[in-house]
């Protein structure tokens, strides 16, 4: 009688008929630590009574969500309350644009708690599959006499790379990762999903020969980067690395470099900010070749200022800026290097890869295994001297005649 009249058994707490079935609810702790009301519902009384036990047990261990946010919802409290107060501008402006692009399309309208790992394995598949072009209505954005695919019905195919849905993919995981830290869900299922691995090309460095001309047609043509290729080339500093140098960072009393900062593009902002962990700071010597670069940059840029007059902007002290003194764009320095490879009829590789020369080019500058163990950054120095002893020093010394030559005879 008592299971027909809707009235609550002993000890089940408030069960009550609701709609074509029957609900219940339990006073629990919110993670903001605040008392409120939690309702389960359910086509039978045992279902609910099940589901109210659980609730139970659930409010004794912390704090309970009452309401449950969509994906969409959380991901933009994620990006503006955790990603963008903690983490760098580059990181902020990556996880947004997965989470705009790709994620928030497919994923936005489902509830958080209610994320499977199935949901994620088919949002990835068909991903995969779907034109950005199309998806994102970049034909549809140019001028109507401009369009040339998507926009007038000839889909160009345009699907994301392995590397986009990866991003993508972590996006969500790190998000799903937080959203479990703060009890919203109790599993990552985007941690459990895996995905193929981008391939990486391989490409073959160059040799010092190669590095040589580059270096010497650079010298030949006083290019105002010249000093930047040979830290690039002789030190293996990266290209924000490079950007963000100063002329305090420089010592030349003591032939030393001091690397702390780098210069990023974020969005439409270029900043001037720290390296990212204090392992990347770093005194490195500076080799023969190096100080006489950075000499004949600071009289550079003296011209420049003096040529720019009133124009000239102060950007820190950058050693490398534009013909006005404002810092250069990273995006402009990696099309520049490849403008400079054509022009000494090299072959063009990525600007990164010139670490893997960097090495073989110290042992034909001459510079000693110790300090070459310092710029290389080898713990032990038995690893340098195997790179000492695979260079042949009578062969390669001619590839860097040309270049001693171009900058007045000093190399």
């Amino acid at each position: 009688m008592c299971g027909m009249s809707g009235k609550r058994g002993n000890g089940e707490g408030s069960i009550y008929p609701y709609k074509k079935g029957y609900a219940a609810y339990a006073w629990v702790t919110k993670p903001d630590g605040k008392r409120a009301r939690k309702y389960v519902y359910g086509k039978t009384r045992e279902e609910v009574h099940d589901k109210w036990i659980r609730l139970h047990a659930d409010a004794k261990k912390g704090p309970v969500v009452t309401r449950h946010r969509t994906v969409a919802t959380f991901l933009a409290y994620w990006l503006d309350s955790i990603v963008k107060p903690n983490l760098a501008p580059l990181s902020y402006v990556s996880y947004e644009g997965s989470v705009r692009l790709y994620i928030a399309p497919h994923l936005g309208t489902k509830r958080l708690d209610k994320l499977t790992v199935r949901d994620v394995r088919e949002w990835l598949t068909k991903l995969s599959a779907v034109c950005q072009c199309c998806a994102q209505g970049k034909d549809a954005k140019r001028a109507p006499s401009r369009r040339r695919c998507c926009a007038v019905g000839e889909c160009c195919e345009a699907y994301p790379s392995r590397r986009v849905i990866q991003a993508a993919r972590d996006t969500l995981r790190a998000a799903l990762t937080h959203a479990v830290a703060e009890e919203e869900i109790g599993r990552n299922v985007a941690s459990l999903v895996k995905v193929p691995k981008p391939r990486r090309r391989r490409i073959k460095p160059w040799s010092v020969a190669e590095a040589g001309r580059f270096l010497a047609d650079a010298a030949a043509r006083d290019d105002p980067l010249f000093a930047a290729w040979v830290l690039v080339l002789c030190l293996g500093l990266r290209r924000g690395e490079v950007l963000g140098l100063t002329w305090k960072s420089v010592d030349f009393a003591a032939g030393e470099l001091y690397v702390d900062h780098q210069i990023q593009r974020a969005g439409r902002q270029i900043l001037h900010r720290e390296t990212k962990t204090e392992d990347s700071d770093d005194f490195l010597p500076l080799p023969a070749l190096c100080l006489k670069a950075l000499r004949m940059r600071r009289a550079q840029q003296l011209g420049d200022r003096k040529a720019a007059g009133e124009l000239w902007q102060d950007s820190h002290g950058l050693i490398f800026t534009t013909k006005y003194g404002t810092p250069i764009e990273p995006g402009n320095l990696t099309r520049m290097f490849a403008l400079r490879a054509r022009r000494a009829g090299l072959r063009v590789i990525p600007l990164r890869n010139t670490r893997h020369t960097v090495a073989a080019l110290l042992v034909v500058l001459g510079v000693h295994p110790k300090v070459a163990q310092r710029i290389l950054r080898h713990s032990q120095i038995a690893m340098t001297m195997e790179v000492y002893a695979e260079a042949s020093d009578a062969d390669l010394r001619d590839a860097l005649g040309k270049l001693s030559e171009a900058m007045g005879g000093t190399g």
